[in-house]
């Protein structure tokens, strides 16, 4: 862990005094944990105070400061937070729990009241009102004063503000997260922190920060909060204590740290996925792991570097972009049958008795509960030199992150002949494999792979009923793909014989299911907005471009307000794209479906500019964490969410007050295809550290698309 926290110190030091200014930075928060590795007790630290902007650290015995490195034994006295005698208030204002002079009086938050010294030794209630609310008090367990002279409180009510005697109160509808308050502090900048029993908040004006699980704090009881003069928030917990810095970056500074930690943690063979923690939360005892999906994931982590090239000509991110295509291609030239692409490649001494794993026994196990589960084995066969394993039962998932790399790739990487050839052969290989085999992924024992399906009788049987519109526009993207890599007409030819006679077209435009919740997967969006890249990208018949943007915008809408900034990203790119040919006069709509003249032109009218609010794809990339691991993160609790009314509807599921999405820095989600509704969610609890994908792929696509202003 030590190596991540100087890393990440660097960063943020580098950062501040390179460009605090510069156009298109934004400020990053990172939490660095204290706990006893670095010298403080395995008990409750109760309070928290800078001294010359040295913090101390106070346990019910002894003492610890920060000396930039370590905690060490202090002598200095700790002072209790006694509060002083109060003559003549209320008795029925309860216990003091909070103090604070504002403006020349005393102000004293209590148990059952706001109270404040108007004249000497007499007491008023305060009862705060805006426009929205009106409040008797209770539990004002939190009193400070900012920078700019506003007074603020935390009650169990909410939080009010006091401006020039004019208050602003928040509950959950205005954002506020939560409101069982402990302490409050005030930063140099006007912000304001709150401690509560569940987490901490920072408000900056009306906005509300929530920080809480492991991510931020060693432990969501939070008993002081201490703020040095550059803003840095020092919180006392239960379990330790939390360093939340707040510096300027930038998206290209940002970009370099995740290029840096995929290169040094996620690199296996030059496949990319995430890998595990032997030791939880501490990235420095990773070990390289492999997943269901490593092409995908090799895919689009290659994709990122492609566009990074082609928006900054960065030579590294040319070489990253080729090693990722030849890993891609390398899955295909590795199994035994011909144009199949393996899920994974391992070395035949891989630490994991694989096969063991998926035994006969396993697999008959499985299909108790999971009665598509393929009976297969080994599922990781060797390669025909001996030297690897590599995994069937091929899915979905990889075919489309291979054909969306590998246009991506041939556009704007390959350059030389030979790259360009590489590219043309690992598609044509992939394609006709499918088309051999009646689009269907036929696995080393002659029968399709369980998610490997394309062909029009499974899309007509009880097993692929669900999957029709998907899979038939990922089979129509694929074969485009395969037309303009490799400019062989026969892949047009396929296409079109599959709209004529068994409407693919058709099926298309519902690209993904909506209801009931229990087939509605949020990977599906992944497969789904990808593989529309090819398929709009590269069409070239006017009428079908109409129907793939309708289709586009249902599949987008649905997931519109995940704050998803790759899905986004990508909705933008090809609804711009869209945009372009109608402003350049690309359809004719006279001479378009001309059964029903009126329909061509109502496209347009209604689909012919994009619905795209750029702004949460800069939300996201600016509050996608620094730290990758994989957190449990529990939203549910909060008072600024709406659970989910759907019928049938899994239990957790939910947004925010605004119909949104929660940010992605206050939940749990650290990979692209996670459902951003749900607010209880753990990627691997502590035990696994994910790729930089997560965040250079939605930012080199929205920077080549011209998608950001930076």
């Amino acid at each position: 862990m030590r190596t991540f926290i100087v890393l990440i110190i660097v960063i943020l030091q580098n950062s501040f005094s390179a460009s605090c200014n510069a156009q298109g930075s934004f400020k990053q928060d990172v939490a660095i944990i204290h706990g006893n590795k670095q010298g403080l007790p395995d008990i409750a630290i109760d309070r928290i105070s800078i001294s010359d902007n040295i913090p101390t650290a106070y346990t019910s015995s002894e003492n610890y400061s920060w000396n930039g490195k370590q905690w060490l034994k202090s002598d200095e006295a700790n002072h209790s937070q006694l509060f002083s005698t109060f003559k003549n208030l209320p008795v029925e204002s309860g216990k003091v729990l909070a103090e604070i002079i504002y403006k020349g009086k005393t102000y004293l938050g209590c148990e059952n009241g706001l109270f404040v010294n108007y004249e000497k030794n007499k007491w008023k209630q305060v009862l705060p009102a805006d426009d929205n609310y009106s409040w008797a008090l209770k539990n004002v367990a939190a009193l400070v004063v900012d920078s700019q002279g506003n007074l603020w409180f935390g009650s169990k009510e909410g939080v009010g503000r006091n401006t020039n005697g004019t208050w602003k109160l928040f509950t959950g509808k205005e954002g506020l997260p939560y409101n069982t308050f402990t302490c409050a502090a005030a930063g140099p900048n006007g912000e304001v922190w709150f401690g509560t029993e569940r987490g901490a908040i920072r408000t900056e004006g009306n906005y509300f920060y929530y920080r809480s699980t492991r991510r931020w704090l060693p432990d969501n009881k939070v008993n002081d909060i201490a703020i040095d003069k550059e803003g840095v928030a020092w919180i006392a917990t239960n379990n330790g204590v939390s360093q939340i810095i707040s510096k300027e970056m930038t998206y290209e500074e940002k970009a370099t740290h995740f290029t840096n930690l995929t290169e040094e943690r996620h690199n296996r063979m030059g496949f990319i996925c995430q890998n595990h923690l032997s030791e939880q939360f501490n990235v420095d005892s990773y070990q390289l792991a492999i997943s269901d999906n490593d092409g995908q994931y090799t895919a689009m982590y290659g994709a990122a570097q492609a566009f990074r090239y082609a928006a900054t000509g960065d030579m590294e991110a040319k070489k990253i972009a080729d090693r990722s295509f030849k890993a891609v291609k390398w899955l295909v030239d590795v199994s035994t049958v011909p144009g199949f692409p393996a899920r994974v490649i391992i070395p035949v001494d891989w630490h994991e008795p694989v096969n063991e794993q998926y035994s006969v026994a396993y697999n008959k196990r499985h299909q108790k509960n999971d009665p598509f589960w393929k009976d297969i084995f080994p599922r990781f066969p060797l390669s025909e030199d001996g030297k690897y394993r590599w995994k069937c039962d091929t899915s979905s998932d990889e075919l489309a992150g291979h054909y969306f790399y590998y246009g991506i790739y041939y556009d704007l990487v390959a350059e030389t002949e030979e790259e360009k050839a590489a590219v043309k052969q690992v598609v044509a290989d992939v394609t006709d494999h499918l088309i051999r085999n009646s689009f269907k992924l036929v696995d080393y024992d002659g029968r399709p792979t369980r998610w490997g399906s394309f062909d029009p009788e499974y899309f007509n049987s009880i097993w692929g009923w669900d999957q029709r519109g998907l899979n038939s526009m990922m089979m129509l993207s694929f074969l485009n793909v395969a037309s303009h890599v490799t400019k062989d007409s026969k892949y047009d030819e396929v296409a079109k014989k599959l709209r004529d006679e068994e409407n693919y077209h058709i099926n298309a435009m519902h690209p993904k299911e909506f209801f009931p919740p229990e087939n509605v997967v949020p990977w599906d969006n992944n497969l789904g907005l990808m593989s529309f890249y090819g398929l709009i990208n590269y069409e070239k018949d006017p009428e079908l471009l109409m129907m793939y943007r309708l289709s586009l915008e249902y599949a987008w809408l649905n997931i519109s307000k995940q704050k998803n900034a790759f899905w986004d990203a990508l909705y933008g790119a090809l609804a711009n794209s869209f945009t372009k040919k109608v402003n350049e006069g690309y359809f004719d709509t006279s001479e378009l479906f001309k059964e029903n003249p009126l329909f061509a032109q109502s496209v347009i009218d209604r689909y012919g500019k994009s619905s795209l609010d750029t702004k949460y794809i800069k939300e996201t990339l600016q509050r996608i964490p620094l730290d990758l691991i994989g957190y449990e993160m529990d939203n549910t609790h909060r008072l600024d969410i709406l659970f989910d009314p759907t019928p049938a509807q899994e239990p957790d599921m939910g947004w925010g007050v605004d119909s949104y999405a929660l940010p992605i820095d206050e939940r749990g989600h650290v990979r692209l295809d996670r459902d951003a509704f749900d607010l209880h969610d753990s990627e691997g609890n502590g035990y696994s550290e994910h790729e930089g994908t997560f965040y250079l792929l939605p930012y080199y696509f929205a920077k080549f698309h011209d998608l950001i202003p930076e």
